[in-house]
């Protein structure tokens, strides 16, 4: 048995246009948008009834690959979480980014919560946390050369 690679990180939200816009502020590029429903992903996710909609979102040179879906059915009545770093559970994607002050500059325009200044690493990276749309939690990492 082997494991090749993580092939993709989905990620559920309300707003999905909200999030779509929040990941190309950060350079992500649309790859594909798409709806899916029917009895075969209803089996395959074990819910009844599902519609969704989905953005793709990939990396400028293709090695990551993001999914944002919308379930317009059934739906999450609950309330998009708030969690904090440490809240157990998977919490946060991390981005190796280059020209880490622009792209927080950006979202710090667009109302986007920054947990932190941006803090040097030791002598390996410059990192910053922030918050995107719906309590997504994204670290991103310059690398220091």
């Amino acid at each position: 048995m082997k494991i090749n690679r993580i092939d993709h990180v989905s990620i559920n939200v309300n707003n999905l246009s909200e999030a779509k816009a929040f990941f190309l502020d950060i350079g992500l590029e649309v790859k594909a948008e798409w709806g899916l429903e029917g009895d075969q992903l209803d089996r395959i996710v074990g819910l009844k009834n599902v519609r969704t909609e989905c953005v793709g979102l990939g990396m400028p040179d293709g090695q990551a690959w993001l999914e944002l879906v919308k379930y317009n059915s059934p739906t999450d009545v609950s309330a998009p979480q708030q969690p904090s770093p440490n809240t157990l559970g998977i919490r946060h994607i991390c981005f190796a980014v280059k020209d880490l002050e622009a792209i927080v500059a950006i979202l710090k325009e667009k109302g986007i919560e920054i947990f932190s200044e941006i803090e040097q690493y030791e002598n390996s990276y410059r990192l910053c946390y922030v918050r995107g749309p719906e309590g997504i939690i994204l670290e991103l990492a310059e690398k220091i050369v």
